[in-house]
């Protein structure tokens, strides 16, 4: 018996930093306002690289199994030297890859990640083997756990959201699911019938804007929103704004700590979903708790290169933040206790 298994992808990760990406403002040709800009046919310079390793399930397993919970990753890699690289970091980390399948039809999921002199990022990703997995291939009956996480889930995989969901909620298994724009694109009515069966729901704040069709300045009216479609608890992340998490009774929120150092933000939602959740199940749902470790967990990882690296370990010492706790009215409008 596991005490979490997570679902999601797997991904050999380059880091590429040079002085030579330039920052440009167009707002007409990229999407973000912003774009990084190359000399076409020009060698460029790279001043520092980094072969680390990334992917929604494998992150969130590192943090569990840092953590001190039996955990495995259920996934798909390619037959090649990246998906060897990734079972040997698994093994590191003692996570169970007894569920990791190997395909041959596509190569392991890559991503270059490209950054100049600041925080922000651009990720080129190559979605491979890991979208394989699908209804049909997952060994059902060796998921014997306690917790499920999915983390954002795509191609195939994404196709068997529900199917997890409904595995999950029939065999008395606590789920907490990150999903993809993918999957928030779903109809309205078949998120619903899967987020009645969830018990925590991560969202970042583009995420719930985008599921709940209101501007993510308009808090109150998201978590309302939230609320109604899902029965357990909802933690939507707001990045430098820090977190708020709403259990339908009470808001709680967070601002991260002011003073943290921030050296690469590839797998900040990550590490902060796996504390989030590996203080939840610790502390019965003490969700005061969940948020003190999730932002800890996450600054110890912004402070290093990698998605895994800096993770906390079970009973790391930490300074917790200030969590502030609001009871919502009948109208979910919140009013300061």
């Amino acid at each position: 018996m596991y005490d979490i298994i997570t679902f999601g992808s797997a991904a050999r990760d380059i880091n590429l930093k040079s002085k030579a990406f330039k920052i440009t403002k167009d707002e007409k040709d990229f999407v973000t306002g912003e774009g990084i800009c190359l000399s076409l046919g020009s060698k460029i310079d790279i001043d520092d690289i980094k072969y680390t390793s990334g992917g929604g399930g494998t992150n969130t397993a590192a943090t569990f199994a840092k953590q001190g919970f039996k955990t495995a990753f259920c996934g798909a890699i390619g037959a090649d030297e990246a998906g060897l690289h990734i079972v040997k970091e698994l093994r590191a980390f003692r996570i169970d890859v007894r569920l990791l399948q190997k395909r041959k039809e596509k190569a392991t999921n890559q991503s270059v990640i490209i950054s100049s002199t600041g925080e922000d990022r651009t990720i080129l990703a190559y979605r491979g083997a890991s979208e394989l997995l699908d209804k049909n291939t997952i060994p059902w009956n060796k998921l014997k756990t306690k917790w499920i996480y999915l983390a954002p889930l795509s191609g195939l995989l994404c196709d068997t959201f529900e199917d997890i969901v409904n595995f999950a909620y029939e065999n008395k298994i606590k789920i907490a699911v990150n999903p993809s724009k993918q999957q928030l694109s779903l109809p309205e009515a078949q998120l619903k019938r899967i987020f009645d069966k969830i018990d925590i729901l991560f969202l970042n704040q583009e995420e719930a804007s985008f599921l709940t069709k209101i501007s993510f300045y308009n808090e109150s009216e998201i978590f309302k929103k939230i609320d109604e479609m899902c029965h357990g608890i909802a933690v939507m992340t707001k990045g430098g704004e820090g977190v708020t998490a709403s259990d339908g009774k009470y808001l709680y929120s967070a601002m991260p700590n002011p003073d943290r150092k921030i050296v690469d933000t590839t797998g900040a939602g990550d590490s902060f979903a796996s504390g989030f959740l590996s203080d939840f199940i610790r502390y019965n749902g003490d969700i005061e708790k969940s948020i003190q470790l999730g932002l800890a967990n996450s600054e110890a990882n912004l402070a290093q290169v990698g998605a895994k690296a800096g993770l906390l370990e079970k009973d790391s010492k930490f300074v917790g933040v200030p969590v502030r706790k609001e009871e919502c009215g009948k109208n979910n409008l919140c009013i300061q206790k």
